[in-house]
């Protein structure tokens, strides 16, 4: 008998909830790395505003601003699928309904990525 089992655990075959719990780490992380760009490059006008005000500028980089709608975009699923998350945290039989509320976060998301986009997008061409 081996003393290392042949399988350990089961093999997750993906689906809505895989996908989800991949994304919402991936906005997660995301967001946490803006945040500390943003603590950082705010924290430089204690350095004198000629270095902040380079900084900022990199801002107005069509990439940057691409950067931007995308990072808006990242928070607004990460925000959904965390009340997804709290909803079936705090109400347990909401776990049966898992895949009906990850289709509830799709069409929110959809519904309100959609005017964002539009009004990102926007500025965004006008930009250039």
């Amino acid at each position: 008998m081996s003393l290392v089992p042949e399988k350990v655990g089961r093999v997750y075959r993906g689906g809505q909830g895989q996908g989800s719990w991949a994304f919402h780490r991936i906005t997660g992380v995301a967001v946490c790395l803006f945040l500390v760009a943003h603590i950082i490059d705010t924290a430089l006008v204690g350095f004198g505003p000629e270095l902040y005000n380079r900084v900022v500028h990199v801002y107005h980089n069509p990439i940057v601003r691409l950067m931007e709608i995308g990072l808006a975009l990242m928070v607004l699923f990460h925000a959904l699928n965390g009340l997804k998350i709290m909803a079936i945290d705090f109400i347990p039989k909401a776990a049966d309904y898992h895949k009906q509320l990850f289709g509830v976060v799709v069409g929110l998301y959809l519904i309100l990525a959609t005017p964002a986009i539009y009004f990102m997008g926007r500025g965004f061409i006008r930009s250039l």
